[in-house]
């Protein structure tokens, strides 16, 4: 899809996603300055760098101009989230209510990524690698900062939310040109399916499996093992095969004989 019209399809749908997603995003960077005590400055900048930091990568990446600079308005609903945050009690904010709030968020930003990728010409499956940095970034720059493990070394399920969203988007736009004005339509698909698979992981404490090491030899290793155990009985027919570096010859047991 042109460049040119990249305008018309992110409104006004588009828009109000954004500006949403931004503002959740926002408020978790300041929560999270304001549970280090940090300063109002410090809050006003957790905020926008959480809000910001995908959609600028992204922008960056797909050589669109960075959206928050173009637009007043972001920085300043930024900064907003970063007052109320300061006037408010945390206990505000604190548990599962938040959570949902921020799935929400990232749904609605990671389609958001996505569909702008898409209006800029980009192929499905990059599209929707731009939708995912548009949903986790910010995050990732801010836990980066404040010293806090990232999402990424977690095993829930948020980046796999924020894929989905993301994947739904740019290839039902790949696939489903918007002849009858069904966009619309997709981007609520999508983050509907992002938004149910976070909440479904926050209800029930959902992840993904961590790696463990193998258990059991592989075949080659086992290979190695009979290949060795059959030269030692080759050189020693008397011998069974098992070596121990630590075994105790019998001039150790007794010395002076």
């Amino acid at each position: 899809m042109p460049v040119a019209e990249a305008a018309v399809i992110l409104t006004p749908v588009l828009d109000w996603l954004d500006l949403f997603g931004v503002a959740l995003f926002a408020l978790s960077g300041a929560l999270i300055a304001a549970r280090e005590r940090q300063t109002f400055v410090t809050m006003s900048f957790f905020a926008l760098v959480t809000g910001v930091g995908g959609g600028t990568v992204r922008d960056i990446l797909i050589d669109a101009p960075v959206f928050w600079v173009k637009h007043p308005w972001y920085a300043a609903l930024c900064i907003t989230m970063a007052a109320i945050v300061w006037n408010t009690p945390t206990r505000w904010w604190q548990g599962r209510l938040f959570d949902y709030a921020d799935g929400i968020g990232l749904a609605a930003y990671s389609v958001l990524g996505a569909a702008k990728a898409m209006s800029y010409g980009l192929p499905p499956v990059p599209a929707a690698i731009m939708g995912i940095i548009t949903g986790i970034v910010g995050g990732i720059i801010r836990d980066v900062i404040a010293g806090r493990p990232s999402i990424l070394m977690k095993p829930e399920l948020y980046v796999t939310a924020a894929a989905l969203s993301a994947s739904m988007c740019s290839f039902g736009m790949w696939l489903l040109p918007d002849r009858w004005g069904i966009d619309w339509a997709l981007w609520a698909v999508a983050a509907l399916a992002g938004l149910a698979l976070r909440s479904a992981a926050i209800r029930y404490n959902l992840g993904l499996p961590a790696f463990h090491e193998r258990g059991q030899a592989s075949e080659r290793e086992t290979e190695i093992g009979v290949e060795a155990v059959a030269e030692a009985e080759a050189a020693d027919p008397e011998s069974d095969g098992l070596y121990f570096e630590d075994a105790v010859t019998v001039d150790e047991k007794n010395p002076g004989v």
